[in-house]
């Protein structure tokens, strides 16, 4: 039977750290001086960027387990860990240092092909959202068919990150930063839950597997 509650919960951790609003303010700077057709190149790419990045981490993600000798509970913990700073700089209306570090900005600005980085990586598919679809795919307690709900959910938003970018400019005139900004925090709090669940499943699951808890 299919589990419409891990479903649910899969596709709006991917939407929240995927965080597809968030990236309208930068693509509209990194794209001001670039004509319809250019901004739709870059748009597309972007996303295709986001979603072969994230794909292979959420099907590989077992092997890379086993080949640097992770345990699950142990990257679960370190995963919730870096969700919560992500969510932690944009509760403060800042965009993750583990996204887009000042380096980079200035040096993106001076780039023609800012589509695969910075747009594809990190700003869509960072850390956080690595993290969010390794241990979604790993989790013991889903069936296999649970697990393409990952996929939707990877799909959807990039589909929804398409739609937003494509639009960019109107959206951005119209919200301006600080209605952005404040997206951002609504989205920050979803995270910041949604680290410290990842957490405390990593540490529950440390406890039975060493007999600390009783089934």
């Amino acid at each position: 039977m299919v589990d419409l509650a891990f479903g649910a919960t899969a596709m709006a951790s991917i939407f929240a750290i995927v965080d597809p609003l968030g990236v309208v303010p930068f693509f509209s700077i990194l794209t001001e001086d670039m004509d319809a057709a250019q901004k739709q190149n870059i748009i597309s790419k972007a996303c295709l960027t986001a979603t072969i990045t994230l794909g292979v981490f959420a099907v590989f993600g077992q092997w890379i387990f086993a080949g640097f000798g992770f345990t699950i509970p142990a990257f679960r913990i370190a995963g919730g860990i870096v969700l919560f700073g992500v969510a932690f700089e944009m509760l403060r209306g800042e965009r993750s240092r583990t996204r887009l570090t000042q380096q980079e900005r200035e040096e993106t600005l001076e780039r023609d092909e800012v589509a695969v980085v910075p747009l594809g990586i990190p700003l869509l598919a960072g850390p956080g959202a690595i993290t969010t679809v390794m241990i979604l795919m790993s989790s013991p307690a889903t069936a296999p068919e649970d697990k393409l709900f990952v996929f939707a959910g990877i799909l959807a938003s990039v589909l929804a990150t398409y739609i937003l970018l494509h639009n960019a400019d109107r959206i951005f005139r119209r919200i301006g930063r600080a209605g952005t900004r404040a997206v951002g925090r609504v989205m920050g709090l979803l995270i910041a839950a949604i680290a410290v669940q990842f957490v405390i499943d990593g540490i529950l699951e440390v406890a039975r597997t060493h007999g600390v808890l009783l089934s």
